[in-house]
């Protein structure tokens, strides 16, 4: 996740590499590839100046964050912004460990970051001013679109947004199954279903039509797309997107109350 955020980040050459310095615990084979690959600057956590950071985003597993705060506990400063893309991990939490009362933005991007296309969400919380948060969302919408929701809200969009990436391929899966077993070779049925799903997306996106009524003015009665609708819904499609959300959105809470038995946060 945290290559797909500086992609996107750089992706549209506004921003320059210089001013993106990455660091890790301790595996320097991964920070010379980031380095060489996008030219950020790529140090040990040890040579990190806090007085020249502006924004420190946090991009870790659950697990380890109780070793990040302890590491930044002596070296953090007043003035730096925290974006938090650790999962189930709140901003009560954060703010309560924070050694100097940071302000503290929670995110969750998805993977499309890499080409500029995700949808992220930022959840500010109690102690971040409005300066702050537009200087998060100004970042962050280098990476796509960005939505400011509630923090309780974080679950579901998990599952709307931060998982979504995965079902629309999944779905492109059997679509290239289907296409192939027709007699169209895999990349050119691949290309199809990647532009179909594309305008249908823009349609969407362009015309602010919900995606009901763009359905129903494609659906002619007794013709081939109300076939396939009908199929969809004989073998649950509907019904499996539906729960593939909520189980997601589920997960996502379920991980938040296994981190708070484990006193990871409180």
């Amino acid at each position: 996740m945290a290559e797909a955020m500086i992609a996107g980040i750089l992706g549209k050459g506004k921003f320059p590499h210089s001013q993106i310095i990455v660091t890790n615990r301790n595996n320097q084979q991964r920070l010379r590839k980031l380095n060489t690959k996008y030219g950020v600057i790529a140090i040990k956590r040890e040579q990190l100046n806090f007085e020249e950071i502006d924004i420190l985003i946090l991009v870790t597993k659950p697990k380890d964050i109780e070793d990040v705060l302890h590491f930044l506990k002596t070296k953090l400063k007043p003035h730096v912004l925290i974006l938090s893309a650790v999962a189930g991990i709140t901003t009560s939490w954060l703010e309560q460990n924070m050694p100097l009362g940071q302000q503290v933005i929670r995110i969750m991007p998805n993977t499309s970051s890499l080409i500029g296309e995700s949808a992220t969400a930022m959840s500010p919380g109690k102690n971040t001013r409005e300066q702050a948060i537009f200087r998060g969302k100004e970042l962050l919408s280098k990476m796509g679109s960005v939505y400011l929701i509630e923090e309780d809200k974080m679950d579901i969009f998990t599952g709307i947004a931060g998982s979504g990436p995965a079902y629309f391929y999944f779905l492109m899966e059997q679509i290239e199954k289907a296409g192939n077993e027709g007699g169209l070779d895999i990349q050119t049925v691949r290309e199809i279903s990647a532009q179909t799903m594309l305008g249908a997306a823009k349609m969407v996106l362009q015309h602010m039509e919900s995606p009901a009524r763009l359905r129903e003015k494609v659906t002619s009665p007794n013709g081939t797309t109300a076939a396939g609708l009908a199929a969809l819904e004989k073998y649950g499609g509907g019904m499996a997107i539906f729960q593939a959300i909520r189980g997601a959105a589920f997960r996502s809470k379920e991980i938040s109350t296994e981190l708070q038995k484990n006193k990871f946060i409180r």
